[in-house]
């Protein structure tokens, strides 16, 4: 693909230089000039965008990672077509400034296993997120886990990913086919299936080589790799090195099951025997019992409110109390004068005085109390109630509102939009998005499928070219290649033929090939008079004329031979026209041949031949009768056609 640096895309985004670029498509570098804010704009390379198969992949990783909400998932912000300048499908992404696991690992070998674990978490985090909605990756590997400079874990390319959300459209073929050998679970390679348990399985076999720095399967070719995967177990990671936690090893170990029912049954339950594990790790090699390196952004729900006791036991006793403490320190002799107090000073109670920090602590925490009573009520029964919205995507209208309305929300079709993946009718999203909530009685607000954008190829067939330009744009396609050819039956400077036909139907910008007349081919005649008549019919014939042959008796020209041609050989003719040809039958007279003596029958027969109509006249009684007389006489010349009297005896 050529480098499209310093190009605009769809008017906004301005490409600055190539982060990336793959078998399908490029990666750039990008300025988004309407919010002045720098963008990843991933674009499919041209000779793709018009295989519906591949376009209809490219748009499904857009709405997979959209449908997605989640801080550890590549974010989607745009997707289209650019409208003018240089075509192109793109997507734009969040940029994530830093580098994939895969160069981590090229760099370093392997990871310490406290360092990995603060990597498998955050993508366990996604993966439990996108399980949820239903959507399972299907293509797990170093290659896509991002690290930002700042630590950010993220998960990107939703490429092969499939679920009710974004559509069932992959085939076991192309799942195997685009999937990454090294990290396949069993089941997508026998039978090119997958689910969440798929996706348990490459994560597992990715923190496997991450920890141990190999992959456990290696071979020749890729499909060695991957019956290596459906016939042999991955080993036990205490087989490959010492020092691994006997619960981690038989965690990992079930993780790569070639059953997927002894697996975890989705990342979310991998996740938390995960974070048990790290638990215990961080416990044993870290006296302050927590991670040295924590990418997750879940915080444990407890840690604000240790934070508050800590602050609480830091603060300071008041005066009173220090007061009392003194006391208890002092020696007899002050305990002495104390009981001598007097009796009404003894009755009267000590009164403990609170300090500013106490009734400022005291404050606050009612103020919280408060706080957390009136937004319990306001979401619970009062007017913030709010109800989950179910996802709707690839339902019609009937069925989203059966789904929606017992909910209490209303809906309305906000927007009608082309669609490659789901049909005519039918739900694309929904705002709020499924797994959002919406106050009761509130609106959801619809986006419907028109189907697959497609555009109807017009006839331009006799049109000259700018009109055919015009037509063409006027139907969102664009003119392709234009060639010309003669043709004896379109006149010079009109379109004779077009691809695809009319009324076709086809993508957007799809191009429109056509053909332009020539006119008729002319070219040079030769002149033929003198010549064999039957070379000049070959010749003219082959160079695409119609020849018509007229036979006439000549004095000059011999038999055969050319007499004249019209019309006369006086510059070019157009191919497909007419010439005469007038072709010697030979002399129209012949001289009276000596047949005296000859029988009968061949002196005939000879006279016959020469164009003459002779008539007999015998006498005599022989048996075979000769000439003995002919009129008119040998040697006078007549006509052909004349008639010859021959007497016999």
């Amino acid at each position: 693909m050529a480098d499209l640096t310093g190009e605009v895309i769809d008017g906004r985004y301005q490409l600055m230089r190539i982060i990336d670029s793959g078998g399908m498509a490029t990666i750039y570098s990008a300025l988004d000039l309407r919010l002045d804010r720098q963008v990843a704009v991933k674009i499919m390379h041209p000779h793709l965008a018009h295989d519906e198969n591949y376009v209809e992949r490219f748009i499904r990783e857009a709405k997979a990672a959209a449908a997605l909400s989640h801080p550890n998932i590549v974010a989607i912000q745009d997707q289209g077509w650019n409208q003018g300048g240089v075509p192109a499908v793109f997507i734009v992404m969040e940029l994530v400034e830093g580098a994939t696991l895969r160069q981590y690992l090229n760099e370093r070998g392997s990871l310490p296993l406290s360092e990995l674990l603060a990597i498998i978490k955050p993508v366990l985090s996604a993966l439990a997120a996108a399980h949820r909605l239903g959507i399972v990756h299907r293509d797990i590997k170093p290659e896509n886990i991002l690290i930002s400079k700042d630590g950010r874990v993220k998960i990107a390319d939703f490429g092969l990913a499939r679920g009710s959300i974004i559509g069932q459209t992959m085939t076991a073929e192309s799942s195997v086919v685009l999937g990454s050998v090294s990290y396949l679970a069993p089941e997508q390679v026998q039978r090119g299936v997958a689910d969440a348990r798929s996706d348990v399985y490459s994560s597992a076999v990715m923190f496997f080589e991450a920890l141990t720095g190999e992959k456990p399967f290696t071979g020749d070719d890729p499909v060695q790799v991957a019956l290596k995967h459906v016939k042999e177990r991955i080993p036990r990671l205490s087989q490959m090195m010492t020092g691994v936690p006997p619960a981690l090893d038989d965690l990992i170990y079930l993780a790569t099951s070639s059953n997927p029912d002894e697996r975890p049954v989705d990342a979310e339950d991998f996740l938390n025997n995960i974070r048990s594990l790290s638990l215990e790790v961080d416990g044993k090699g870290d006296s302050s019992g927590k991670s040295q390196m924590s990418l997750e952004l879940d915080l444990p729900p407890r840690t604000a409110e240790l934070t508050r006791e800590k602050k609480q036991d830091a603060i300071p006793l008041d005066i009173d109390t220090q007061r009392e403490e003194k006391i208890k320190g002092k020696n007899v002799d002050a305990r002495v004068q104390s009981e001598e107090m007097s009796g009404e000073e003894m009755k009267r109670p000590a009164k403990r005085k609170l300090s500013k920090r106490v009734k400022r602590n005291r404050t606050i925490a009612l103020g919280i109390l408060i706080a957390i009573i009136a937004a319990a009520w306001y979401i619970v029964i009062g007017p913030g109630t709010r109800v989950e919205i179910p996802s709707v995507a690839g339902m019609t209208l009937t069925q989203a509102s059966n789904a929606l309305t017992p909910l209490g929300v209303s809906i309305e079709v906000r927007e009608k939009e082309f669609s490659e993946d789901i049909a005519e009718g039918k739900v694309i999203r929904s705002d709020p998005a499924g797994g959002d909530k919406v106050a009761e009685g509130g609106t959801v607000y619809l986006y419907v499928s028109q189907g697959k954008e497609r555009y109807t190829v017009p006839t331009i067939s006799g049109l000259t070219p700018e009109e055919a330009t015009s037509l063409i744009q006027d139907n969102n396609l664009r003119v392709g290649a234009v060639t010309s050819k003669f043709s004896p039956d379109v006149e010079a400077g009109k379109i004779i033929s077009q691809e695809p036909a009319a009324s076709a139907r086809v993508m957007r910008d799809s191009v429109v090939n056509f053909v332009l007349s020539k006119g008729i081919e002319s070219m040079a005649v030769n002149n033929y008079a003198g010549k064999s008549g039957e070379q000049a019919l070959n010749e003219l014939t082959a160079a695409g004329f119609d020849v018509e042959v007229i036979y006439k008796y000549s004095e000059t020209e011999a038999p055969d031979f050319v007499i004249s041609q019209s019309p006369e050989p006086n510059g070019d003719l157009p191919k497909g026209s007419k010439i005469v040809l007038v072709v010697s039958q030979g002399t129209e007279f012949i001289k009276i041949p000596n047949l005296n003596g000859e029988p009968a029958d061949a002196a005939k027969r000879m006279l016959e031949d020469a164009g003459l109509i002779v008539k007999v006249d015998p006498s005599g009684k022989n048996t075979i009768k000769r000439v003995y007389a002919i009129d008119p006489k040998v040697d006078s010349k007549v006509k052909r056609g004349t008639t010859v009297t021959i007497s016999v005896r």
